[in-house]
Parts: C-alpha cells; structure tokens; sequence
C-alpha cells in the first residue's frame, strides 16, 4: 500500500503543476496584463482550478506521510523524480513544449537513476 501513496503523491504533484501551468495560460493569454503580478496571483488564486491544484499539494503531502510510515525515505523519494518525467512529458503533449533530445536524455538518465537508487 505504500507505494499506491508514492503513486498518488507523484500524480498528484504532477496535477498540481499541470492545472497551475494551464490557468496561468490562460490568465496571461485573456488580455490581462503580466507586469501587474499581484493583480494576476490574486486572479489565479481565485481560480477553482488552482484552488484545486493546492488541495492537490496538500493531498501529495500527506500521501507521502502516509507512505513514509512504512518505507525508508532513500528508497522512496527517488520515485518523486518521476513526476520531472510526467510533467516534461504532458508539458509537451498538452502546452506544446519542445521536447529536445537533451531532455529526452535527462528523462532517461532519471528513469535510470530511479531504477538503481532504489535497489536498496
């Protein structure tokens, strides 16, 4: 069951930045004006939306209390490093962001990194 917490704090953490990256979209994209910063936080805040991906945060943070009740936390926090994976990944999928073959490589190099890291 622990690692079912570990899954849910990556994906939840993985919605969070999702839904903030999307809602800042489409603040900036509505004709708003960016360099009125506290204008916009106040707008994005009060968004249910990003209200949502805050409760998600919360929801990741104690997933991951949860699952360090029976895990050690040298082998469960590489699997975090995955949501940099999921995140890389839906960013280009869902907001067009490039995909590089540096990135495609970094992407390799932390699959493989959570592979070894936790081994022991």
């Amino acid at each position: 069951m622990s690692y079912v917490y570990v899954a849910a704090t990556v994906l939840l953490t993985v919605y969070g930045q999702l839904v903030v990256k999307w809602q800042v979209n489409n603040a900036v994209g509505s004709g708003s004006d960016p360099s009125d910063r506290a204008a916009l936080l106040l707008r994005l805040l009060a968004s249910p939306w990003v209200l949502s991906a805050l409760a998600a945060a919360f929801g990741a943070a104690l997933c991951w209390m949860l699952a360090m009740v029976k895990l050690e936390l040298s082998h469960a926090y590489p699997f975090v490093s995955l949501s940099f994976v999921l995140v890389l990944l839906l960013s280009a999928v869902l907001f067009g962001e490039p995909l590089s073959w540096a990135k495609v490589l970094g992407i390799l190099l932390i699959v493989a990194g959570v592979a070894v890291g936790s081994q022991g």
